[in-house]
């Protein structure tokens, strides 16, 4: 079987190729480096919803991209919130991103344990899910942008936020854990 490259599986990788870009810039010495990188994580979400809408458009979902689009999207929420917890120092900000990391990894593990037993439709993405991906996305582009906009308390939403991702997090993995344990008891 051969990788198949298409629109959608070319957006993946540049979300890929994003993750270096956006720690360069993360790390500049440069007064607009919080707003690049939030400019680049917003376009990178972009991408995300982009190359699945299209991938269902135009008919051209394949093995690769199924494969590639959740561990872009994993890669890069993870090394992002590696990012800020390394340049916060707190555990504020390290305990929330612990634990959507711990699910990220959990929940890859048992969706491949599932597949191997042939029981991977037991685990798939639920509401619960997306609504935990979107705090989740909302609360990193916040705390990337990490300055009070027109006397918003931007950093204070993101923290906030972020607990409901963590949260959500802990929820779903829950929900899929008792759906997997449910499925081998039968």
């Amino acid at each position: 079987m051969a990788l198949e490259f298409n629109i959608p599986t070319y957006l993946t990788l540049l979300r890929i190729v994003f993750i270096p870009l956006l720690a360069i810039i993360f790390y500049l010495p440069w007064q607009y480096a919080n707003i690049a990188c939030t400019v680049i994580f917003i376009f990178a979400g972009f991408t995300d919803w982009l190359d699945g809408y299209l991938a269902r458009k135009m008919n051209q979902e394949t093995a690769f991209g199924a494969f590639l689009d959740p561990a872009a999207d994993k890669l890069m929420v993870a090394f992002v919130l590696v990012l800020l917890v390394e340049t916060a120092h707190n555990s504020y900000l390290t305990i929330p991103a612990a634990i959507i990391i711990g699910r990220e990894i959990t929940i890859a593990s048992l969706r491949e344990w599932m597949a191997e037993i042939g029981q991977r439709a037991k685990v798939k993405v639920s509401s619960l899910g997306k609504w935990k991906t979107t705090a989740q996305m909302l609360a990193i582009t916040l705390l990337l942008y990490g300055e009070d906009f027109m006397g918003l308390p931007i950093m204070t939403w993101g923290y906030w936020l972020l607990y409901i991702a963590a949260i959500l997090t802990l929820w779903s993995m829950i929900n899929y854990l008792m759906a997997a344990i449910a499925t081998l008891q039968k």
